[in-house]
């Protein structure tokens, strides 16, 4: 089954008010976890890496390892998205591998150079027939190194931003936080209903490890389409690693990287559930 557009997948999820688990991934037992997953509760999924996963593997190598997971596992929905694009470069990089989709983060910038650059990106995107996401408004916490505070997204900048920037969906800032929680966050639901009502496109939730059960479905109910999950997987992922070498004969490289990958698909399938 090859990969599918990510802006068709996401249409057709906010069309049927449901949300897309998006999963960022770091190896070949990650994205088997993912794509194992969705096949299991016959339901669609986004693959992502961030933009330092490219940089460490490369776009050409990722995409066709992902491609190639998603067809042995067998007839399911699967994109694959870039994450957090910190650059033109990466963006296209991803766009030219054959991504389904990429995201530029500009969200750090003024109003007027992130509608710019996110243009561009989109631009580039469309041109090769793939989707594009923008991000305004800042999701707090810490990705792939670095920090902000949160930010949330004013509505009539987000419009402006989003028919200006010709994105196919959006990240919002309503709340949420990448990384480990501290606390419980507040998320503004009301936020997230009426930048739904201002902008006609799929609307993304940045920051979601670490969110309950009800809070999920509560943000998928106000309007968010795509909720992405990062921390969650390399912590069981990790975990999953620790527990068998605490085993000191265990030395193959497979054995444990097998326990991790049944880790991260505990995690999966619990967000995939949450979302169906």
């Amino acid at each position: 089954m090859p990969l599918v557009n990510t802006a068709t997948l996401l249409s057709r999820a906010a069309a049927q008010h449901k949300g897309v688990g998006a999963f960022n991934i770091e190896n070949a037992d990650m994205a088997f976890a993912v794509a194992e997953c969705a096949k299991e509760l016959d339901t669609s999924a986004i693959i992502q890496t961030t933009y330092t996963t490219v940089r460490y593997m490369g776009a050409k190598v990722l995409r066709a390892m992902i491609a190639e997971i998603v067809s042995s596992v067998g007839k399911i929905d699967i994109a694959l998205h870039l994450d957090h694009g910190d650059s033109l470069q990466v963006c296209k990089e991803c766009a030219d591998a054959g991504y389904s989709s990429i995201m530029i983060d500009g969200s750090r910038l003024p109003l007027a150079k992130n509608i710019a650059l996110t243009k561009e990106a989109a631009y580039y995107a469309h041109i090769k027939g793939l989707a594009a996401e923008g991000e305004i408004g800042k999701v707090g916490g810490v990705e792939d190194g670095l920090s902000s505070k949160v930010a949330l997204t004013d509505i009539e900048e987000c419009r402006k931003f989003v028919t200006e920037s010709k994105v196919d969906f959006v990240a919002i800032g309503v709340g949420t936080a990448h990384g480990v929680y501290k606390g419980k966050p507040s998320i503004d639901f009301e936020r997230i209903a009426a930048i739904k009502n201002a902008v006609n496109i799929p609307l993304v939730l940045h920051g979601a490890s670490g969110l309950d059960k009800a809070t999920l479905q509560k943000c998928v109910k106000a309007g968010i389409t795509k909720i992405n999950f990062a921390t969650e997987l390399r912590q069981a992922y990790s975990k999953g690693v620790r527990q068998a070498l605490a085993d000191k004969s265990v030395y193959d490289p497979k054995v444990y990287q097998a326990i991790g990958r049944q880790e991260v698909k505990k995690v999966v399938i619990e967000k995939l559930k949450i979302l169906q």
